[in-house]
């Protein structure tokens, strides 16, 4: 009975959260690629989301087959010519087209369309996250709390730098500050880095220097992260926390904010790791994205549908990284082909991919990794 609830458990706390958030993602993805290359008249085969064999699927009137497939890790667009689903050319299927059969083949593109086509995936993954995000801001507003101090704990960066409780920060280093979160982001990002902080005290204006302090924080799930902090809680007293509305544009360029903090915030993690500044232990895989997806969908599909967003901005990056497998691995491919005039050779290719197959299989192999430690550790 309890393999029976445990299993029960496992599908609908974790793993259909986890299909719900990628699916989302994925298919968007993917309908970038889809969208352009139809604009540009590329005759698509397949648009699939997940690998391996077929669940289930439909042939559209274009002769599309579009389809669900066994393993939900991704999903790709197979174009007309394409040998596989990394878009490696099917040299011998091309020669044996017709001139018309051949004219709506993905290769057959000018390296500026293959371009679009490319790089429309990410975008999509952008694009979908400035959506819901404007999306949840115009339906729920945004609870915020203004930058007051409430307490100073002792021995924090906060109190060595002279911050006092009932003070209201103004801005940091010239950037104004207008809410709690906002000093957060900023301080969270600023581990050992000194700050200008601008001060409202009383009827009066201070200035002082703090260096926020490399903290590790386990959130509400036990969920562990390395970030900076003042020592410092908001105020909760009347008037300092407001529900903020937004009407359609503003909704929609708070969601454009939205989306670049979080893309500045993850390359800049990423940025750290390369240096190493930041510890490679906070790169997940599937294992993650599945714990994670269950427990965000205990508090309800608003913060789903944000884990989502996140998620898509995630995937958008990782995507346009320079390596090949990747989208951004062919746009490298590409801007080679429109300054040299003419495509790299078929053998350079074949060995940037089967270099970019082995990087990417790194990569997972290592995020799952970390996965299975931050699961022992629970």
């Amino acid at each position: 009975m309890d393999l029976i609830i445990s299993a029960y458990d496992l599908v609908i706390g974790y793993i259909l959260p986890f299909l719900f958030v990628l699916t989302i993602v994925v298919f968007f993805h993917e309908l970038g690629h889809f969208s352009v290359a139809r604009w540009c008249k590329v005759k698509v085969d397949a648009f699939s989301v997940g690998f391996g064999r077929e669940l289930f699927g439909f042939n559209d009137k274009h002769g599309t087959r579009w389809k669900l497939s066994l393993i939900p890790l991704g999903g790709y667009v197979k174009f007309a010519g394409d040998e596989n689903a990394a878009s490696i050319p099917d040299r011998d299927r091309i020669a044996a087209m017709s001139e018309e059969e051949r004219a709506t083949a993905f290769v057959a593109k000018t390296v500026w369309q293959r371009a679009a086509i490319v790089a429309a995936g990410p975008v999509a993954n952008f694009l979908l996250s400035i959506v819901i995000f404007a999306f949840l801001f115009m339906s729920f507003g945004k609870m915020v709390t203004l930058p007051v101090v409430d307490s100073v704990r002792d021995g924090s960066a906060a109190q060595v730098a002279g911050i006092m409780p009932g003070d209201q920060i103004l801005a940091v280093d010239g950037v104004p500050v207008e809410t709690f979160n906002d000093l957060q982001r900023i301080v969270s990002t600023s581990a050992d880095i000194p700050l200008q902080l601008d001060v409202g005290r009383g009827s009066e204006m201070v200035t002082l220097t703090v260096t926020p302090q490399l903290k590790e924080i386990t959130d509400n799930f036990g969920n562990t992260q390395r970030i900076g902090l003042l020592g410092i809680t908001r105020s909760i007293e009347q008037g300092t926390i407001i529900n903020k509305s937004f009407g359609p544009l503003e909704a929609v360029s708070e969601g454009v904010s939205e989306t670049l903090y979080i893309a500045q915030r993850t390359l800049g993690y990423l940025g750290g790791v390369i240096t190493g500044r930041e510890p490679a232990d906070q790169l997940g895989g599937p294992i993650r994205v599945a714990q994670v997806s269950g427990q965000v969908a205990t508090q309800g599909i608003v913060p789903l549908l944000s884990l989502a967003a996140v998620l898509s901005i995630s995937i958008g990056l990782l995507n346009l990284m320079p390596v090949p497998m990747l989208d951004g691995g062919h746009l490298v491919y590409y801007a080679a082909e429109a300054v040299r005039g003419k495509p790299l050779s078929e053998r350079v290719q074949d060995i940037g991919f089967r270099v970019g197959l082995a990087l990417v299989l790194m990569l997972m192999v290592f995020a799952t990794w970390n996965d299975v430690l931050h699961l022992s550790k629970l």
